[in-house]
């Protein structure tokens, strides 16, 4: 099939397969594609697309999920690649729902202009400062959920423990001092107590030295990233590690100020009808970059 005009593809991403519906600059859906979701299928499926038109687009859901391995093959191939959101529920329930459907209605979403954000490039720096700053949050929620646990159970141990413990000062004295506990053999309270205690606190150290393993490599890429930001007053490594992932590698993926506003949510959203003219305060958007901010 020879067809010269225009086309936009969309794919339905899942984690096995995905599903590729094409569409021509008019709405008319010229082809379908079910292919399975491995890197040397991506590069048959965009020699699929460019066969059957000139590919105008690529709208793909999932960017930074399932679909970020193909987001990052035809971003290498030169591609205009679009982010797609998920399909509009109210759609779905009155016109029905398959993988064809969702692509086909995604792609006239990105012919009508609705779609039109880009996918990040997830290929430089701040792609490894997501790295590095998930297993870093992960690794605070657990210590915090550790040392939470263990100061209950300092509240519900034996009395002359519960008495030699609180006589120690500090929280890191207190859980070195557990974590060289020697319960020995479990025969009773005391010795499971100990050895529960121990456990816990030893995770707690575990995850502390964790913690400050992850926060020097924090601040060594992002002072090389960006390093005037990090001389600003008030601004620690923490806060502009989130503003740099949000901003991502692309430098065009951010049009304006106001874009980036809007992003972080920080932008007053119209809330007026008849003669009622007022704002509201956006409560949406990337909350970690408004709290940030």
């Amino acid at each position: 099939m020879n067809i010269k005009h225009s086309s936009i593809i969309r794919i339905d991403m899942h984690k096995a397969t995905h599903v590729a519906v094409v569409i021509d600059t008019q709405g008319v859906r010229l082809a379908a594609l079910f292919t399975p979701a491995t890197s040397k299928r991506y590069l048959e499926l965009e020699r699929w697309s460019c066969a059957i038109a000139q590919v105008q687009a690529f709208g793909i859901e999932g960017t930074g999920s399932y679909g970020a391995g193909l987001s990052q093959s035809l971003l290498a191939q030169g591609h205009h690649v679009v982010k797609v959101t998920r399909p509009n529920c109210q759609l779905c329930y009155t016109q029905g729902k398959t993988d064809i459907l969702d692509a086909e209605g995604a792609a006239r979403s990105v012919l009508s202009g609705k779609a039109n954000a880009r996918p990040k490039t997830q290929t430089g720096s701040s792609e490894m400062i997501r790295h590095m700053k998930i297993a870093r949050d992960t690794a605070v929620k657990s210590r915090s959920q550790a040392i939470v646990i263990l100061r209950a159970l300092i509240i519900n141990v034996p009395a002359d423990l519960r008495e030699v413990l609180d006589q120690i000062r500090g929280k890191i004295a207190l859980i070195r001092h557990i974590a060289a506990f020697r319960p020995g053999e479990i025969l009773n309270t005391l010795a499971s107590a100990k050895a529960a205690m121990r456990a816990l606190a030893r995770r707690w150290l575990m995850l502390h030295e964790e913690i400050l393993c992850h926060d020097k490599d924090l601040e060594r890429l992002v002072t090389k990233r960006a390093p005037d930001l990090m001389k600003s007053h008030g601004i620690a490594t923490l806060t502009v590690a989130e503003m740099l992932i949000l901003v991502s590698d692309g430098s065009t993926r951010i049009c304006c100020e106001g874009a980036f506003a809007k992003l972080c949510g920080v932008c007053p959203i119209p809330a007026s009808s008849g003669k009622t003219h007022r704002f509201r305060l956006n409560r949406g958007s990337n909350r970690q970059a408004n709290a940030a901010l």
